[in-house]
């Protein structure tokens, strides 16, 4: 309708937009809600958090998901449900963190919802030279903007795809606009269920500037802390500091050929798993399970090391900014501390101004405020893509 167009317009012109990111990750434990102040938009883009809360995700919900997270057959009316079920759950959430804030959903201009990932498929792991990338994330912008009453973008990963891109990370472009910085090389590494980082290059030159993903980084951790001790995560790896490193079987998870792919590239859940685990390090029955956990967590940090240095090799001096639920794994950050360069700085997230935990739902706030004000360089190219606009505009009425 033409007053959809003339609101658009309106958004597209206000010096200030407010706009709520929604992040749920591969661990699926719990919808993050950025409520952030953007100001203008490109490189010219600011950004203030005005709240933030994770609403957690009961345990019934999360076993819901998992009946078609990263599985290759699936109930496909269940997938279908919950592509509705997801949307109104996280409206529900929505509504309780505005509650709690003391915010009028009149008075958020967007929302910018990532949706649930529920299958990520690369060529690399489907296989099939005849299909092209592919990616799949639930949660119906349409459902999402009638039931908040505010407009949705939503579905981000299809136009990334679409212009020659596996879908992922799509961290780049709002690490690109918010944190480039002349003079100072940075990697902005994100430990969620899969790690990734984002190279920013001190020199300002975008087709330098590309995001990857490394391999596994909590999802393991994640999977054998549920298998083996009944908990959703390894807090403050006080399992795996128990045990001792497999060393014959990490160095045969080593050798997987995902870890010698030219950058960027993508991969997730569906690639690693701990049948992955067993069927690459070659274990007919599972060793003690802190000795397991020991041994994933080195292979998280080591791959996500190697990953880094490949890159260093040019910017030695280089700071990594450390963001994702991975970055309270004490383990990790020693381990880290111990494989990357003597020189190259590790410093949290919060050092750039923007909460650790957050991160991730700002910048698809920040996609959404490109989507609605931002005029994509049709000269420019970030990690080898077209820069483009992402994301579908759903209207609550």
């Amino acid at each position: 309708m033409l007053r959809h167009i003339h609101q658009l317009a309106a958004l597209a012109q206000k010096p200030q937009r407010t706009i709520l990111g929604l992040m749920s990750g591969t661990s699926l434990d719990g919808l993050d809600l950025a409520l952030c102040a953007v100001e203008g938009a490109g490189p010219g883009t600011r950004v203030r958090v005005l709240q933030f809360d994770t609403a957690p995700f009961e345990a019934a919900f999360q076993a819901e998901i998992r009946r078609v997270f990263a599985q290759r057959q699936v109930d496909f009316q269940h997938l279908v449900l919950l592509n509705v079920v997801v949307a109104e759950k996280h409206a529900a959430l929505i509504h309780e963190a505005l509650q709690r804030w003391g915010v009028s959903a009149a008075d958020i201009d967007l929302i910018a919802s990532h949706g649930q990932t529920v299958f990520h498929a690369p060529r690399h792991i489907h296989g099939l030279p005849d299909y092209p990338h592919a990616t799949l994330q639930i949660g119906d912008g349409d459902h999402l903007a009638y039931r908040t009453g505010i407009i949705t973008v939503s579905d981000f990963r299809q136009k990334h795809l679409a212009a020659g891109g596996e879908g992922a990370p799509l961290a780049l472009y709002g690490d690109y606009l918010l944190f480039s910085e002349p003079g100072e090389d940075r990697f902005l590494l994100n430990i969620g269920g899969i790690a990734n980082f984002t190279f920013l290059p001190g020199d300002g030159d975008a087709s330098k500037a590309f995001a990857t993903d490394t391999g596994p980084g909590n999802t393991l951790l994640d999977a054998a802390a549920r298998q083996f001790f009944g908990q959703p995560y390894d807090a403050d790896a006080r399992f795996a500091l128990q045990g001792r490193v497999l060393e014959s079987a990490l160095g045969r998870l080593l050798q997987y050929p995902y870890f010698q792919r030219p950058f960027p590239c993508t991969t997730g859940p569906e690639e690693f798993s701990l049948e992955w685990v067993a069927r690459t390090a070659g274990l007919s029955e599972w060793p003690d399970a802190c000795d397991l956990m020991a041994t994933l967590t080195h292979l998280t940090a080591r791959t996500i090391a190697q990953g880094i240095r490949r890159v260093s090799r040019t910017c030695p001096r280089a700071t990594v900014y450390l963001s994702g639920g991975g970055a309270h794994n004490p383990f990790v950050r020693e381990l880290l501390r111990q494989w990357l360069p003597d020189d190259m700085a590790i410093t949290p997230m919060e050092a750039l101004g923007i909460s650790a935990d957050a991160k991730e739902a700002v910048l698809f706030a920040i996609l959404a405020n490109e989507t609605v004000a931002g005029t994509a360089p049709s000269d420019v190219q970030l990690g080898g893509i077209p820069w483009v606009g992402m994301g579908k505009i759903s209207f609550p009425r």
